[in-house]
């Protein structure tokens, strides 16, 4: 009965993941890629040459959010966080600091 019960919990719950916000990047130069899994406040980012995803993270702004990714891995020329995109004038202050 409580496999029946925690099945039915997780089947439920399916569509919520499915929806869960794209979190990426684009990074300005792919040589920087990490070669493992890279953890930035709570988010596990993984890279394919230039580009990056991730799962998971804190709950903060995109903005600020990219400012901790770039400390990191360098340059980014997208990103997206947790389904919020930067424009291309919130990269280049991203991408300054």
């Amino acid at each position: 009965m409580r496999a029946l019960v925690l099945a039915a919990a997780l089947f439920a719950a399916a569509p919520a993941l499915a929806d869960t916000p794209a979190t990426s990047l684009t990074l300005a130069d792919a040589s920087k890629a990490p070669a493992a899994t890279l953890i930035i406040d709570g988010a596990s980012w993984r890279c394919d040459g230039a580009s990056c995803t991730a799962t998971g993270g804190a709950n903060q702004p995109a903005p600020r959010a990219c400012r901790r990714v770039v400390a990191r891995v360098g340059q980014v020329s997208a990103f997206s966080y947790k389904g919020v995109a930067l424009s291309a004038e919130q990269l280049a202050t991203c991408n300054a600091a």
